[in-house]
């Protein structure tokens, strides 16, 4: 590709050069040439052109600094590949026919992509609105494209300016194994050492000491945010005075599952029939040392409390904070009268996004331990006196519960069913079930065999007048906007199979997919999955959860009269309306 040098510098001896200009001038302009002639042609054209669709639509709808950070990243990643794509060219000794011509079309192609820029950055507000509008949010107005770019500028120069940083030292390297070995050899040589350097001081250090730093931060929040609220005064909760698990080994979150939930009088007031207390058993991550410790003293809480004595009984795996939705479980225990036993065990402190990416199996082992402990207790009760068995689990939740156990091990006295939501595209069992799925239903909406055993949902009227179950029910429920499920890794080199044939509602119409770009666009869509409305993205709404457990467990002793107005409750406003508003008090 053509460069700056190949352009005529200003000298003594171009007779064209203004004599007015003097010395200084010619030293200015040879200056600014050549810090032209530094910067990549390649690197530029597809770095203004990825930071261009890098402003098209995704799953999330995105601020002015979010949508800023996003171009600059962009911007970086599109500069490193015409870099790249440029020094392959010269490699190769690849000469282009005519330098001139080369040197216009280069020209013209940077204005083009200069164009291009600024015309997606006017159009991105419209953009950014089809999201909202599939979201059934309302339009921003306002437009900001300047901001955008000036947002872009940092996190592009510091990506670049890291990227030139290890060009110098493959330059470097190479120079120095060419007195040794020839000189394309060494070359190659000092790449692979710097990109093997680098991944080990990115992995090993950086992003490790990030991890640690993350997990210390979150733990001692855990810790201590609360730490001065009283213990419950309820001997059926865990952390109080009679409980074998101690107050202050369960953290914030935790507390929020232990003290909060419907009483008997509003599930009353909301099915108008008698209710009994709901069991909640909670088991920190301080409160033991091993998983499989954990899970045996969840069983003797168990035991404590009289959870095997209740109707239903539910194992919940929390999401990576230890964060159990209130929505989830308030609509289970409001559908069947309180007559409710759940349990959860923490195993992390990081938010769900950054264990998924960082640590996706690190609660498999504690979800194993909680089911195996339960399940062994489980059927060893008489079958006719016994509660029912259901697992649970939000995101990184779902990811270890749908992996606590193998369909083979309880195909002989098998567990009654589950409610999986949002579950994680790194999910092994979710991915087999989608990849399994009846030809010609899309991936967002499989349909399995005849429904009989697994169904997918994306709101509950998916769930409504379906075929009959058969011994076990297990109900995923996925929203086609949240980008933690149908995030893949291979979205840089290939179209995501939710994008071809027919296309979900609340997903944007204007959504393409770009090579690289949409990796990233979804890439920051995960950690903004938690911003959407109320049933979108990863923000699941209180009537899909309901009905999703009407598919698993069956409605209880209430009549399809009952559950209409249990469904219209819970679809005005979100059910905002329900417990005074109680699902949202922690900020959900």
């Amino acid at each position: 590709m053509p460069t700056r040098s190949d352009l005529d510098l200003p000298s003594e001896t171009n007779p064209s050069q203004p004599a007015s200009w003097g010395d200084a001038g010619r030293r200015v302009r040879r200056f600014v040439y050549r810090r032209l002639d530094a910067l990549s042609a390649g690197g530029w054209l597809f770095g203004l052109l990825f930071a261009a669709l890098s402003l098209t639509p995704s799953l999330i709808p995105r601020n002015v600094l979010v949508q800023g950070i996003l171009s600059g990243c962009a911007f970086a990643a599109g500069y490193g590949i015409g870099v790249f794509l440029e020094w392959l060219w010269n490699f190769l000794e690849l000469r282009w026919p005519n330098r001139r011509v080369a040197r216009w079309v280069g020209r013209a192609c940077a204005i083009l992509c200069l164009v291009l820029t600024i015309s997606f950055l006017w159009f991105w507000t419209g953009w950014q609105n089809s999201i909202r509008s599939g979201m059934g949010g309302a339009p921003i107005e306002a437009t900001q494209p300047l901001l955008v770019a000036l947002v872009a500028v940092l996190p592009a120069a510091l990506l670049v300016g890291f990227g030139t940083l290890l060009v110098a030292g493959v330059r470097v390297l190479a120079r120095w194994m060419g007195r040794l070995i020839p000189r394309r050899v060494a070359l190659v040589g000092a790449m692979v050492l710097v990109g093997l350097l680098t991944a080990m001081i990115g992995d090993g250090v950086v992003a490790r000491g990030l991890l640690y730093s993350a997990d210390r931060f979150y733990g001692n929040f855990d810790r201590l945010v609360g730490i001065t609220e009283p213990a419950p005064t309820d001997t059926l909760k865990s952390g109080s005075a009679q409980s074998l698990v101690p107050w202050d080994t369960i953290g914030i979150d935790a507390r929020v599952y232990v003290e909060t939930g419907p009483t008997p009088e509003e599930i009353t007031a909301l099915t108008g029939k008698a209710a009994e207390t709901p069991l909640r058993v909670y088991v920190g991550l301080r409160s033991a040392d091993a998983p499989e410790d954990r899970a045996a003293l969840a069983v003797r809480e168990m035991d404590r409390v009289g959870a095997f004595d209740r109707k239903v009984l539910v194992l919940i795996m929390p999401v990576g904070t230890g964060w159990v939705e209130p929505a989830a479980i308030d609509t289970l225990e409001i559908l069947h009268g309180g007559d409710v036993a759940s349990v959860a065990v923490q195993y992390s402190y990081l938010t769900s996004w950054l264990s998924l990416v960082s640590e996706p199996d690190v609660g498999v082992e504690t979800a194993r331990a909680l089911f195996n402990a339960v399940y062994e207790r489980w059927t060893a009760m008489p079958r006719d006196s016994r509660p029912s068995l259901y697992l649970h689990g939000l995101s990184l939740g779902a990811y270890s519960s749908a992996a606590s156990t193998s369909i083979y091990d309880v195909l002989a006295d098998p567990f009654d069913g589950a409610l999986w939501v949002g579950p994680p595209f790194a999910s092994a069992t979710w991915r087999s079930t989608v990849a399994n799925r009846d030809p010609g239903s899309p991936i967002w909406l499989p349909r399995i065999g005849q429904g009989t055993t697994v169904r997918f949902a994306n709101s509950a009227i998916d769930l409504e007048g379906t075929a009959s179950w058969g011994p076990i029910r297990i109900v995923y429920l996925q929203y086609p906007s949240d980008p933690i499920v149908f995030f893949d890794w291979s979205l840089p080199y290939r179209e995501p199979l939710w994008l071809s044939g027919e296309r979900a509602p609340s997903v944007s119409p204007l959504l393409n997919w770009y090579p690289v770009v949409t990796f990233l666009q979804l890439a920051l869509d995960m950690a903004l999955a938690q911003t959407a409305s109320i049933g979108f993205g990863h923000v699941y709404a209180p009537q899909d959860y309901f009905e999703g457990w009407v598919a698993v467990t069956g409605a209880g002793d209430l009549s399809p009269a009952d559950l209409k107005v249990l469904r219209d409750k819970l679809s005005r406003h979100g059910g905002r309306e329900l417990l005074g508003g109680g699902w949202f008090k922690a900020g959900v």
